[in-house]
C-alpha cells in the first residue's frame, strides 16, 4: 500500500492522527520529570552494621569477612565493596543493569540474615536497604533563632523541619549539619564507686532495669477491663538523680551521691559555617526517579510556608546543586530551539520557497513533540542526554522531509500539478526514505542495550532518538506529501539550469569515474591521516564539567578532635576566600547527625568539606578547572592534613586501585606508586592515598590464665571500658522519657578519671569474687591501626586517587602505567580498573559491540530493501569517510574522545548512510530502467546532490548552537557532540559524493565478476 497517495486523497485521518499525537505529547512534556542526567547507578543494596568502639581490624574480620562470604554465588553481582571503620561496617553489593531491585534486596537480606548468628553479640542485625537515594544533596538551608539555644535549635530541625521536609513528595533524606543533642549525662566518681565496690556497668545495668515503664497485664476491676502498666521510669532529670543503686554488700545509694548528673548534651559530631559564621544547617536528598527541578521547587515551598508559620526562625539557602541541572536544561532547550530554527533557514535558502519551507518545518513538531508521550511511557525524564537525542536529530527529523519537499518540487519544474508532483514524486524517494529511517533506527536502537553505567545513559538516548526518527518516517511518508499537494502552487517553477558549482561537480564526478585510482589513492591517503589522528587521541569517560561549584576535602590525621579539624579547615576557608572567583563558602566539620550527608560528609571528626560556589560560567573568562588550579596552590602551604580538590565526578580524577590478600605487602606497592606518581608525572593535582593514614588506639591485651583464675571474661572487660569510657551502645542507652520526646542517658566516669594509661588500668571489672582492677588481668599499651580498610569483592585494596587539573585521564595512565613501581607489581598485587577507568572500559567495549550490530543490521535493511547482497557494501563504506572528520577537532580542541563523542559518533553512523542511500537507490532504479552505470550514476549525482547537500548543511546547522557554545551554560558534555557531527559530516558529504559512486562501481564490478564465475561453474 502506497501510504503517501492514500494520505493525499484521504488528508482527515493523519491530520487527526497528529494532532492527538501533539496534545497527548503536549501532556506528556509538562509531566516528564526535570534531571541533570538519568540515575545512573547500578541496582545497589546496602548493608551497614554498627558496633560502638570496635576498631576496623576487628570488624572486617567479626562482620566484613563473613558477610561477604555469605553474599559470593547471588545471581548479576556485579561487585561487593567494603568500607570499614572503627565502629562501622559498610558494605555495596552492586549487581548488573537488569537485575530487578526488589529481588536483589531479599536476596541480600536472605543471605545477611545467615551469618547473623556469628556476628558479635553486642551488635544489632545489620540493616539491608536498597539504595534509593540520588547520592547528591539537592540543596543546603541553614536555620537560626535568637531565642532558641543550641540544642532546641537543633531538636526542631530534627524533629519539626524534618517532619515537614519528608512530607515533600521525592525528598528522600533530610540530615543535619552543626548543632547538638540533648543527653542526660551521668559521670560517676572512680574513688567513690571503688570504695563502695560498684563498677560502672553495675550502675548502667541497675538504670537499664529500672528506667522502663513496662506493661503488666490485664485487670478486671469495677466490672470492666483494664491495661496494667509498670511506670518505673524518672520523668525528670530530678527523678533521675535520686534513683537509688543497690550495694554489693547490702543497703544502696542515690544515684547522684556516686557522681555528677546533668542535663546537658552528647559530645559534638559535627560543626558547619556559612561564609565564616557558625550555623545549623540541613541537606535534602531526592529519592531516585525524582525530578531534581520539582522536588527542589517543592521543598522550597515547604520551607517558605514552614518560615513564615514561625517567624521567630531566620531560614536561608546556603547552596544548591540544582543550579546546573536548571542551567543545563535550558540550554539543551535552547540548543533545540536555535537548532531547529537555523535547520528551517536552511531550508528556506535552498528552496526559496516559504510554502516548501513550512511544510518541511512541519516535521520538527509533528515529530519532536509525539516523542514526549512514548519517554513519559517509558519513564524517561527530561535530561541533558534525552534532550541533547533530540537537539542532535534536529537535522535528521527534517531531513526525510526535505528529501520529499525537493523531490517534489523538481516533479513541479517539470510542469507537473501539485498533486500529480506529490503523488509521484513522494512515490519516487519512498523507498529511499524509509531505507535510511531504518538505517538510522538501526545504529540508534542497539545503544539502548548496552551493558553497566553507559548502557543506562544510552537506553534513553537511543530509544529516544529512534523514536524521534521513527515518527519523522511517518510524517514524511504521511504529512509531508499531502500537504504538499496542497499548499505547493502548481507551475510555480520552471526547469532551471544547472549553476556553476552543479556544473564543477558534474565534471568532476565525471572525471572520478574515468580515473578511479585518483579516489582510491585519495581515499588511502584519507585512510592513513585518520590514522595518525586516532594515535594522537586521548580517551575518557566523561569530560570534566564546569557547575560553578566545586568542592575541597580535608582530612586531618586520625585521632585528632574536631576542634582541632575545625581549626584547619576555618584556616583552610580563609585561604579559598581570596580565590578570584569565589563567591561563597560553605564549611562542614565532621558527620551529619544521621551519619551521613553525602558530598558534604566526614566519615569522622578529623575530616571536613568546603562546597565552594564559583562566579557563573557565564559571567567569567576562566574554567572551572583554572579556579581549582588556584585553590590548589592558595591552600598548598597548609600542613599536616590531606587535601582534594574537586568534585570528584566523572573527568575530573583518575583512580588507580590496587588489590591484594596481603595487607602489608599491598600498602608497600601502594606507597612506593604513590610516590613515583608524585615525583615523575607532571601537570597533575593532588595525590592521595587511602592507604596513607593509620589511628592511634589503646591496646588492652588480656592475660589470660590470670583472668581466668579470677573470674573474668573478655566481654566482661570489653564491657567494662566501654561502659567506663565511652557509655552503652546507642541503641542500648537508657532514656528519659518526656512528653515530646526521649532522651538518652549516658553513664560513664568522669573524664579526669579517664585521661591517662594509670587511670584506664584502675577501671574495676567484675570477677567471681569482686571487681578486680583492669590493669592486674591485662596489659595497657599505645598502637596503631588503619583508620579505614577497604575491600573490593573480599580482597583488600588501596585506591589512588590522582587530581586531573584538565588533563586527560587516558594520558595520565599511560604515565602511570610507564613507571617502574606500576610495572614491577609484587607477586598476589594486582591493578583493578575502578572509577572512571571501569567505566570507560565498559564504555568503548559497549560501543564496539553497538556498532558492529548496527552496521550489521544497517547491511540486513538494505539487503531486504534493495534485494541485493552486493551493493550495500557502497553504502557502508561510507561510515569510515566520516571518521577523520570526525576525530580532527576533538585533537585540535585538546578534547578527549568520550561519552558524547561516542554519541556524536553514533549520530553521524546514521547521517552518512543516509546520504549514500540517497546516491545508491537512486541508481540502482536508474539501471534498472534501462540506464547505463555510468550515466546512471552520473544522473544520480546530479538529482541527489543538491538534497544531499540541503540536509548535510540543516543538520551541520543544527550542530551550531553546540559546537560553538552559542548557549549558556556548560558547554563540556554538548560541544564535543557537535564538533565531532560537523566534522565528519564535512569530510563524508565531500567525499560520498565524489568517492561512494567510484565503490559503486568496483562492487559492481566484483558482483559481475561472481556472476560470470558462477555461470562458468554452472555451464561446465
Amino acid at each position: 500500500m502506497n501510504f503517501s497517495s492514500w494520505a493525499i486523497r484521504n488528508p482527515v485521518p493523519p491530520i487527526l492522527v497528529f494532532i492527538m499525537l501533539v496534545v497527548l505529547g503536549l501532556m506528556s512534556f509538562k509531566r516528564l520529570d526535570v534531571q541533570n542526567f538519568p540515575d545512573m547507578d547500578m541496582p545497589t543494596i546496602s548493608i551497614s552494621a554498627t558496633l560502638d568502639g570496635a576498631a576496623a581490624a576487628q570488624l572486617e574480620t567479626e562482620v566484613a569477612r563473613k558477610i561477604e562470604e555469605q553474599l559470593t554465588g547471588l545471581s548479576l553481582l556485579d561487585s561487593v565493596t567494603t568500607t570499614i571503620t572503627d565502629g562501622s561496617v559498610s558494605i555495596n553489593v552492586s549487581f548488573e543493569v537488569g537485575k530487578d531491585s526488589q529481588a536483589a534486596l531479599d536476596e541480600v537480606s536472605s543471605a545477611v540474615d545467615q551469618v547473623v548468628s556469628e556476628l558479635p553479640s553486642g551488635m544489632s542485625a545489620p540493616n539491608v536497604s536498597k539504595s534509593d537515594l540520588n547520592a547528591t544533596p539537592l540543596i543546603t538551608y541553614v536555620v537560626s533563632a535568637d531565642k532558641l539555644d543550641e540544642v532546641e535549635l537543633s531538636w526542631l530541625i530534627d524533629n519539626d523541619i524534618e517532619r515537614v521536609l519528608m512530607a515533600v513528595e521525592g525528598v528522600g533524606e533530610v540530615s543535619r549539619l552543626g548543632g547538638i543533642d540533648r543527653e542526660i549525662r551521668v559521670q560517676l566518681n572512680a574513688d567513690l564507686m571503688s570504695g563502695l565496690g560498684l563498677t560502672t556497668a553495675d550502675v548502667n545495668a541497675q538504670l537499664d532495669d529500672v528506667q522502663r515503664d513496662l506493661s503488666g497485664g490485664k485487670g478486671r476491676v469495677g466490672g470492666e477491663s483494664q491495661s496494667l502498666r509498670v511506670l518505673a521510669a524518672a520523668s525528670s532529670v530530678e527523678d533521675l538523680r535520686a534513683t537509688p543503686i543497690p550495694l554489693p554488700n547490702g543497703g544502696w545509694v542515690r544515684l547522684d551521691e556516686l557522681g555528677t548528673v546533668t542535663d546537658t548534651h552528647s559530645d559534638r559530631s559535627s560543626l558547619a559555617y556559612l561564609d565564616g559564621e557558625p550555623v545549623i544547617a540541613m541537606q535534602i536528598k531526592r529519592s531516585k526517579g525524582y525530578s531534581d527541578v520539582a522536588v527542589t521547587d517543592d521543598v522550597r515551598t515547604a520551607m517558605s510556608e514552614f518560615g513564615a508559620s514561625r517567624p521567630e526562625l531566620t531560614v536561608a539557602e546556603a547552596y544548591n546543586t540544582i543550579r546546573a541541572t536548571e542551567e543545563n536544561y535550558e540550554a539543551s532547550m535552547h540548543m533545540l530551539y536555535e537548532g531547529a530554527i537555523i535547520a528551517i533557514i536552511v531550508i528556506f535558502l535552498f528552496l526559496r520557497d516559504w510554502r516548501a519551507t513550512f511544510i518541511a518545518a512541519v516535521a520538527l513538531p509533528l515529530s519532536i513533540v509525539p516523542t514526549f508521550l512514548v519517554m513519559d511511557l517509558m519513564g524517561f525524564t527530561l535530561n541533558t542526554v534525552t534532550l541533547l537525542a533530540l537537539s542532535l536529530v534536529v537535522g535528521i527529523l527534517v531531513d526525510d522531509a526535505i528529501v520529499e519537499v525537493e523531490n517534489i518540487e523538481r516533479h513541479l519544474q517539470m510542469g507537473k500539478t501539485a498533486h500529480d508532483a506529490a503523488m509521484e514524486g513522494a512515490d519516487e524517494i519512498g523507498l529511499a526514505v524509509i531505507a535510511t529511517t531504518f538505517t538510522l533506527v538501526a545504529v540508534f536502537l542497539p545503544t539502548a542495550f548496552m551493558g553497566g553505567i553507559p548502557g543506562i545513559i544510552f537506553k534513553q538516548f537511543g530509544i529516544t532518538a529512534s523514536v524521534a526518527v521513527l515518527f519523522s518516517l511517518l510524517v514524511a511518508r504521511l504529512v509531508t506529501p499531502m500537504m504538499a499537494a496542497y499548499m505547493l502552487k502548481t507551475g510555480a517553477h520552471v526547469e532551471q539550469s544547472d549553476g556553476l558549482l552543479m556544473r564543477s561537480y558534474m565534471t568532476l564526478v565525471k572525471l572520478m569515474l574515468r580515473r578511479r585510482w585518483i579516489p582510491v589513492v585519495g581515499v588511502a591517503t584519507f585512510f592513513a591521516a585518520t590514522a595518525l589522528i586516532v594515535t594522537q587521541m586521548s580517551t575518557g569517560f566523561f569530560p570534566a564539567s564546569d557547575e560553578s561549584q566545586t568542592r575541597i576535602t580535608m582530612t586531618a590525621a586520625p585521632g585528632s578532635l574536631i576542634e582541632e579539624t575545625d581549626e584547619t579547615a576555618r584556616a583552610i576557608a580563609e585561604a579559598v576566600r581570596e580565590v578570584s572567583h569565589v563567591t561563597g563558602i560553605f564549611l562542614a566539620t565532621g558527620s551529619a547527625s544521621t551519619g551521613g550527608m553525602g558530598e558534604t560528609s566526614s566519615d569522622s571528626v578529623s575530616s571536613a568539606t568546603l562546597v565552594v560556589n564559583l562566579t557563573p560560567i557565564d559571567d567569567r573568562d576562566v574554567g572551572q578547572s583554572e579556579i581549582e588550579a588556584e585553590l590548589r596552590e592558595a591552600i598548598a602551604s597548609i600542613p599536616g592534613v590531606r587535601i582534594e580538590v574537586g568534585t570528584g565526578g566523572n573527568g575530573t580524577e583518575l583512580q588507580v586501585t590496587l588489590a591484594g590478600d596481603d595487607s602489608a605487602l599491598l600498602e608497600d606497592a601502594a606507597f612506593s606508586l604513590e610516590a613515583e606518581i608524585r615525583e615523575h608525572i607532571q601537570g597533575i593535582g593532588n595525590v592521595t592515598s587511602s592507604a596513607a593514614m593509620q589511628t592511634p588506639e589503646i591496646i588492652i591485651t588480656p592475660n589470660l590464665a590470670r583472668a581466668a583464675s579470677m573470674g573474668v571474661t573478655s566481654r566482661a572487660i570489653s564491657d567494662a571500658v566501654r561502659i567506663a569510657t565511652a557509655g552503652a551502645y546507642d541503641t542500648a542507652l537508657s532514656k528519659l522519657n518526656l512528653p515530646e520526646r526521649q532522651v538518652a542517658i549516658r553513664v560513664m566516669l568522669e573524664e579526669t578519671n579517664r585521661q591517662t594509661l594509670d587511670q584506664i588500668a584502675l577501671i574495676p571489672v567484675a570477677g567471681t569474687d569482686g571487681n578486680v582492677a583492669l590493669g592486674a588481668i591485662a596489659e595497657i599499651t599505645m598502637g596503631s591501626a588503619p583508620s579505614e580498610i577497604s575491600r573490593l569483592d573480599r580482597r583488600r585494596n588501596v585506591s589512588i586517587t590522582i587530581e586531573l587539573n584538565g588533563r586527560n585521564l587516558s594520558d595520565v595512565m599511560t604515565e602511570v602505567e610507564a613507571l617502574e613501581a606500576y610495572k614491577n607489581l609484587p607477586a598476589g598485587v594486582t591493578n583493578v580498573e575502578e572509577g572512571d577507568l571501569k567505566r570507560q572500559s565498559e564504555l568503548f567495549t559497549s560501543f564496539a559491540t553497538s556498532m558492529a550490530i548496527g552496521i550489521f543490521f544497517i547491511y540486513a535493511v538494505l539487503v531486504l530493501l534493495f534485494h541485493d547482497f552486493l551493493q550495500p557494501v557502497t553504502i557502508l563504506m561510507a561510515l569510515p569517510l566520516a571518521l577523520g572528520g570526525a576525530l580532527l577537532p576533538l585533537v585540535l580542541l585538546g578534547a578527549s574522545f568520550s561519552m558524547p563523542a561516542v554519541i556524536g559518533l553514533l549520530l553521524l553512523m546514521g547521517i552518512v548512510s543516509k546520504n549514500s542511500i540517497l546516491l545508491v537507490e537512486y541508481a540502482i532504479t536508474a539501471r534498472h530502467t534501462g540506464m547505463g552505470r555510468f550515466d546512471a550514476l552520473v544522473d544520480a549525482c546530479h538529482k541527489r546532490a543538491r538534497p544531499i547537500i540541503m540536509t548535510t548543511i540543516a543538520m551541520a546547522g543544527g550542530m551550531v548552537p553546540a559546537a560553538f557554545s552559542l548557549v549558556s551554560g556548560d558547554p563540556s558534555f554538548r560541544q564535543p557532540m557537535g564538533v565531532v557531527v560537523i566534522g565528519g559530516l564535512i569530510t563524508s558529504t565531500f567525499l560520498s559524493l565524489v568517492v561512494i559512486p567510484v565503490v559503486f562501481t568496483f562492487i559492481d564490478d566484483f558482483e559481475r565478476l561472481v556472476v560470470r564465475l558462477f555461470r562458468q561453474g554452472t555451464d561446465s
